[in-house]
């Protein structure tokens, strides 16, 4: 499904900040930014994520919408988004690392890996399967993160990460996807949480130890 706005200055134009969405952003380091551009209600659980995994040591931004329902209006895709608190912290970190809901029905759901930063991503792949979660490449490529322009690459760098969150996993992290579920994370939340902040906390030297089985 195309979206509906094709970019932000669209968008703005007919939804109502504070109302139809909101946007949180929070700078720490200039190292990492931690980037949810679908949060709240348009792929539920992300913003959630994301906040926790950026906690008080990593810049933070997440674009939430807050509608009662018609949340997906609000999608706007990783390559034309163009807030602009959004580009000004991209402008100023050197790796960016998104995290998004994915709810097509793909073969062996889990979390699919993305983007250009393939040695932190490698990093990503074996502390979340050491916890347990299956990580795959998405089947689509469009859905891998590899263009130059997708908010994930837009760091100083030139290279970042995205994950993509089936919602088969996102249900088991919270209570529900509700708005009132997503209040209450389990532990499932706080284990993908521990694996991505372990790995951005570690030297880039420093290997993560695997473990059988996944979600």
């Amino acid at each position: 499904m195309s979206d509906k706005y094709p970019d932000f200055e669209t968008l703005s134009q007919h939804e109502i900040s504070g109302v139809d969405y909101r946007i949180l952003v929070r700078r720490a380091t200039t190292e990492f930014a931690i980037v949810a551009i679908h949060g709240g209600g348009i792929e539920p659980g992300t913003s959630e994520l994301a906040d926790a995994v950026a906690g008080s040591e990593f810049s933070f931004y997440a674009f939430e919408g807050l509608k009662r329902s018609g949340n997906a209006d609000l999608h706007i895709t990783s390559t034309r988004m163009n807030e602009p608190m959004c580009l000004g912290l991209q402008g100023v970190t050197g790796r960016v690392f998104t995290i998004h809901g994915e709810s097509t029905d793909v073969d062996g759901e889990g979390i699919f890996l993305g983007g250009l930063d393939d040695e932190t991503g490698g990093r990503f792949r074996e502390a979340l399967e050491a916890n347990s979660f299956c990580v795959h490449r998405h089947p689509n490529p469009a859905l891998q993160g590899r263009e130059p322009h997708n908010v994930c690459n837009r760091g100083t760098s030139g290279r970042g990460v995205q994950l993509e969150l089936s919602r088969a996993v996102r249900r088991e992290m919270f209570a529900s996807l509700t708005r009132d579920g997503r209040t209450h994370p389990t532990a499932t939340f706080y284990s993908f949480v521990d694996a991505i902040r372990n790995v951005l906390e570690l030297p880039v030297s420093e290997a993560v130890a695997g473990s059988g089985g996944c979600r």
